[in-house]
């Protein structure tokens, strides 16, 4: 069959692209002429069955009048690209449909098979979505965080992910190292849903953020190549969360004063929250 190939890459199996091109080619037939005419290796109730699974999709119509053979009948070729859109509608649903429940099943998975799940990304969008993967979380966020690098290179997508933990009453706690330039960046920045601490440290940047939430571990970079990771495993969630936890009790921390709220800024008070800094 000459187009055998080319209509299975669209989503038929052999059997139902062999039966349709012949119909293509020779027109109307009964059933029983369709494996003859077109040189097919298929038994005949097999034939029926695949006739019922074109006239499902679209692709071929059943043609009868009494006391008559049934005849079957091609559809216009365009009714595969109808197909086509059709299909990819349903994967994409299915795609969102899944992205609901795949975090879910990645635990039970690992909760069984003892396996780490592990998600790569790359540039901005890849960032994106690596930050945001942390919304589904229902515990707080703890994470460690390259304030000036995530001023200097996202800071839309750091500012759209703290709405977006405002909206949900979702809180974060973020050590980043202590500079003068970082201690500015923190101040009255989403302090709702945010705590932020700093210690002194040796390097003033890393160019990564790591988050710690709900059994992941997500880790990005911010530079000139971006890439992120996410891992779902319970013991790598474990570790990070206690030297976080740790850390965060540093006594030499540089801890904020007490900032505007929400409430107080939506009151057009003088000091509102700033539009950069950790997200």
């Amino acid at each position: 069959m000459a187009y055998e190939q080319t209509l299975v890459q669209t989503g038929l199996t052999s059997d139902q692209a062999g039966v349709y091109e012949t119909l293509v080619k020779t027109g109307p037939l009964p059933a029983s002429l369709i494996p003859r005419r077109g040189g097919l290796q298929i038994s005949r109730p097999l034939v029926y069955k695949v006739l019922e699974q074109l006239m499902t999709e679209g692709l071929v119509e059943k043609k009868e009048e009494p006391q008559k053979v049934a005849i079957f009948a091609a559809a216009h070729p365009l009714k595969l690209k109808e197909l086509i859109e059709k299909r990819l509608g349903r994967a994409k649903q299915a795609d969102i449909a899944l992205s609901g429940i795949v975090d879910k099943l990645t635990g039970d998975f690992n909760l069984a098979g003892g396996k780490p799940g592990i998600r790569f990304f790359e540039d901005k969008e890849g960032v994106r979505e690596v930050m945001n993967d942390a919304l589904t979380s229902k515990t707080d966020i703890y994470s460690y965080v390259d304030i000036d690098a995530v001023e200097r290179e996202i800071p839309e997508i750091s500012r759209d992910f703290a709405k977006a933990r405002r909206k949900l009453g979702l809180r974060k706690k973020n050590i980043g190292v202590d500079t003068p330039e970082n201690r500015k960046a923190i101040e009255n920045y989403f302090a709702d849903v945010t705590e932020e601490r700093l210690i002194p440290w040796p390097t003033q940047s890393f160019g990564t953020v790591m988050q710690i939430y709900d059994g992941k571990v997500s880790y990005f970079t911010l530079g000139d190549r971006m890439i992120g990771v996410v891992i779902a495993d319970k013991h790598i969630y474990e570790m990070h969360r206690s030297l976080f936890e740790f850390t965060w009790q540093n006594p030499l921390a540089y801890i904020p004063k007490k900032v505007q709220t929400a409430a107080e800024e939506e009151d057009g008070g003088a000091n509102s929250i700033s539009d950069v800094g950790t997200p």
